[in-house]
């Protein structure tokens, strides 16, 4: 059974980047198996209903504004496989969860991004999933907890988002600080997720310290939840990398194995 991830993806810039956490991220396609399909959450796909992709050919969505020329030329070609969309179609009818196909929809850079980073060639099947910030904690984890079988057979699940992303707070002049209250969001997570403490992960806007500045809407969080569900059977939470950029915008990864 192949670990689960989950990945923030920062910026859109993130892809032209080069520190500790791209060089882990251009690492990870050499240093693990290669999967048969990839299962990816992306943060930017929020639907009311859970969606899956299931587009022949994925277009690249730019949906971002006021970066380099360079992003806007970049392509990432991956194609879905309608078999494996119908098979988490089923998984999650199985679970109780409303689900729907989506033929058309490309991949946002919440998704190609860290595809980019993580697999370049663009020749593993993707499929891309939707999220649901109006979910309750306990809702994400069952989403992911419902494709965790898909991990037997070396599909790639991944949530792609960021732990501490708000906008608003970010210090643009940063000089490789980090802000102190997105540092004990994060290590109050750590602490919670290595411990698998579901009860506490589930109320984290009210138990964790700064739950408000870090996480001002969740969409950004939820994917972790969902790559959380994921590992349900084993319970096992591994902290691969953290750090920040702008003073608080935290790239970390998680293994749920």
């Amino acid at each position: 059974m192949i670990p689960s991830y989950f990945f923030a993806h920062g910026a859109p810039s993130l892809v032209l980047e080069e520190h500790a956490y791209t060089d882990l991220m251009k690492q990870f396609g050499a240093n693990t198996p290669k999967p048969k399909a990839i299962v990816l959450f992306s943060a930017h796909w929020e639907q009311p209903v859970q969606t899956i992709g299931a587009a022949t050919q994925y277009s690249t969505i730019y949906d971002f504004g006021g970066f380099q020329d360079e992003l806007y030329q970049m392509t990432y070609p991956a194609k879905s496989d309608k078999a494996l969309s119908e098979r988490i179609q089923s998984l999650f009818a199985k679970h109780g969860i409303e689900s729907v196909l989506d033929e058309e929809r490309g991949l946002d850079h919440g998704a190609w991004a860290v595809l980019k980073l993580l697999y370049p060639d663009a020749d593993i099947p993707v499929i891309a999933l939707s999220v649901n910030r109006y979910l309750t904690p306990e809702q994400q984890y069952e989403i992911g907890k419902a494709l965790g079988e898909l991990r037997e057979q070396d599909i790639l699940i991944i949530g792609s988002g960021g732990t501490v992303h708000n906008l608003r707070r970010l210090n643009w002049r940063s000089n490789g600080d980090m802000d102190d209250w997105a540092e004990a969001f994060d290590n109050w997570l750590q602490s919670k997720l290595e411990n698998w403490d579901m009860e506490a992960l589930f109320r984290y806007m009210e138990l964790a310290p700064h739950a408000n500045d870090a996480v001002p809407t969740s969409e950004h969080f939820i994917p972790l939840l969902l790559a959380m569900g994921t590992g349900d059977v084993n319970r096992q939470a591994k902290l691969l990398h953290r750090s920040y950029q702008y003073g608080n915008l935290s790239l970390s990864c998680w293994q749920f194995n």
